[in-house]
């Protein structure tokens, strides 16, 4: 099972000291200090300092804010202060602090806490307020700076990464989002559309939702569960509230907090940064993964926010071939059981990611980097563009038709006006062919599974096209516009653009043995939408039973090429388990209802001229 996430290996692994080629390179070149440093409401966060020994020249900071731990604590060392060795080697001035309420810092920690509208007195914080006090103190009391502060830091830390962009100390002159959370309900890690995902959730809260009483260097025991099958554990399970009642007894206060919010109301939208990025001073150099499970759209709606309420702002993106950080890990990056040809798989760190701090940081050499760089899926090539999504596109339409044809043209007159399936909650798609363990939050791979394991079920629906002609390129969202009705009073509704490839594909340098290329059914972009939030994320709304109805949600952005000999494949579920938990497919509160509230409910999906069902895409002009 290769490609399996851990617990806690995403948590530890951009904080943990991962040792470089010259394991004393960090020794031999930088001294350690920690520091208590005092916010304005009297609350010290702890804080560790890499400076510089040759004292020849002044230093910028180069920051990370994390909930993760900046450990070692000590006098010992970290084998590498950056996943980039090229910045290490630059020599900054390095600072890890562990965040309000974590592990070494006093204080009480806040999930996303959410940005004040106003501050009033001195005790009104905020994670900018902590970010720019925490400048403010190192600009005065760190000795051989140069007065300029940089940022970045991936996953939670990219949503620190944020605060720290938002009311700007003057000397943050750059930061670096990557793959930052920015809308826990919408799209990011927690929610997509609503539907909750269950595994990465139920394994992350259960030790990082923990109470700290007091600071500590631990994160303290790993759970343990029964099972090492994680689709049957989590169907075991039953409902939602069972996990609670089961394993979590009522301890983990954000997981309570979180089941009694069960539409985007105040709780979620008090924690969305897309509203506060106002005014932002620093230049900006978002950063995100297309295979990214967790914080691909955080990325995409972050750039694009910045984009259009800071038209005058330095904002850029990078988006490449990655899952969730992997860009800090190169060589162990592996998105797709198909490799990738890339050229250079350190390119983003020595071409994109170093030349931006020296820039910005150090004022050495012109910047020469574009609006956006991006990876093209497919023809396997990085691409630049002046702006993202590009300009210069194609608007086209993909529709369902009869007989599970797919095609640009719209349907007419088609003799079955509809397509129909059984969903049942108790056999739930699995999203994922591998059996994978409960302890895991979920399997790298599936952003790229080869999806012939799903197109044999009964209850997913497959419509393909004809051979591609001449490549085309697909860039940007994909819309989705599905006209359905349902026994039910609600249902999720997963949507998957694949590649399907030719029987006769080149087998790209693997063994037959280890996967058979001919007739793979490349996942492109898939998401899931939960039916009663089609109006409202805050206000949601039953199904008619019988009752066609319109169900429009959007794909993030894709950048892939299909291939000439290639087909595109559409495929249509109405669940993805246990990535997202089940719908009971009965209007209810699904994080407090009962097992009575499942049922099984019959589907249909239109595709006549009155009810075309379609994907929007935009394909790229060459």
């Amino acid at each position: 099972m290769k490609n399996i996430i851990p617990l806690l290996a995403v948590l530890l692994f951009f904080q943990a000291p991962v040792h470089s080629q010259d394991d004393s390179f960090v020794e031999k070149n930088y001294n350690k200090s920690a520091y208590q440093v005092e916010m304005r409401d009297g609350v010290k966060l702890f804080t560790i300092v890499y400076t510089p020994k040759d004292q020849s020249e002044s230093y910028p900071f180069l920051m990370q804010r994390t909930p993760y731990s900046i450990r070692p604590y000590g006098e010992r060392m970290r084998g590498r202060l950056s996943a980039n060795s090229q910045l290490e080697k630059d020599k900054y001035i390095f600072v890890f602090q562990d965040v309000r309420g974590k592990f070494m810092s006093e204080g009480e920690f806040v999930n996303m806490r959410p940005v004040l509208d106003e501050y009033r007195n001195k005790n009104d914080v905020d994670e900018t307020t902590d970010t720019w006090d925490t400048v403010e103190w190192l600009i005065k009391n760190i000795d051989n700076n140069n007065g300029k502060v940089g940022m970045y830091g991936v996953s939670y830390p990219g949503f620190y990464t944020v605060m720290g962009s938002i009311n700007a100390h003057p000397a943050m002159v750059c930061t670096s989002p990557q793959a930052p959370i920015s809308d826990w309900f919408l799209w990011d890690d927690m929610h997509h559309n609503g539907a909750f995902t269950l595994p990465l959730c139920f394994n992350f809260f259960q030790v990082f939702g923990k109470d700290r009483p007091e600071p500590t260097m631990s994160w303290g025991s790993r759970p343990n569960y029964p099972s090492d099958d994680a689709y049957h554990f989590f169907l075991d399970l039953g409902p939602i509230k069972n996990a609670n009642e089961i394993y979590l007894n009522g301890e983990i206060e954000f997981w309570n907090e979180m089941t009694q919010h069960s539409d985007y109301d105040v709780f979620w939208q008090a924690m969305s940064t897309l509203p506060h990025l106002q005014d932002i001073t620093p230049a900006v150099m978002t950063v995100g993964g297309w295979y990214d499970s967790e914080d691909l759209s955080g990325a995409l709606h972050t750039y694009k926010t910045i984009e259009k309420n800071n038209p005058d702002a330095t904002n850029m993106l990078v988006m490449g071939p990655w899952t969730h950080g992997a860009w800090a890990s190169p060589d162990r990056n592996r998105p797709s059981r198909i490799p990738f040809n890339e050229e250079d798989k350190y390119f983003y760190q020595k071409e994109i990611e170093a030349p931006f701090f020296r820039h910005y940081l150090k004022g050495k050499r012109k910047l020469k980097l574009p609006e956006a760089w991006v990876f093209e899926t497919g023809s396997d090539s990085w691409r630049s563009f002046d702006s993202w999504p590009p300009e210069d596109m194609l608007e086209k339409q993909l529709f369902l038709h009869e007989d599970g044809r797919l095609s640009f043209s719209a349907p007419e007159n088609d003799n079955n006006p509809f397509d129909e399936y059984i969903s049942d909650p108790a056999k739930p798609v699995p999203y994922t062919a591998p059996f994978l363990s409960a302890r895991s939050f979920y399997n790298q791979e599936y952003l790229s599974e080869d999806q012939r394991f799903a197109s044999t079920r009964t209850d997913v629906m497959v419509y393909e096209s004809e051979v591609v002609k001449e490549a085309i390129t697909v860039a940007g969202p994909v819309e989705v516009e599905l006209y359905v009705s349902t026994t039910g009073t609600d249902a999720d509704w997963v949507v998957k653009l694949i590649d399907v490839f030719p029987d006769t594909a080149d087998n790209r340098g693997l063994s037959a043995r280890e996967i058979e290329v001919g007739g793979y059914q490349m996942l492109i972009r898939g998401d899931i939408f939960r039916g009663k939030y089609r109006n409202s994320f805050e206000y949601p709304e039953p199904f008619v039973p019988g009752e066609v109805t319109k169900v429009k949600f959007v794909l993030p952005d894709v950048n892939h090429a299909f291939r000439e000999g290639h087909q595109i494949m559409i495929q249509i579920q109405s669940s993805w388990f246990p990535l997202f938990d089940r719908n009971p497919q009965t209007f209810t509160d699904i994080y407090n209802c009962g097992e009575d509230a499942f049922q099984k409910a019959t589907h249909r999906i239109y595709h006549t001229a009155d009810y075309p069902t379609n994907l929007k895409i935009n394909i790229l002009n060459k």
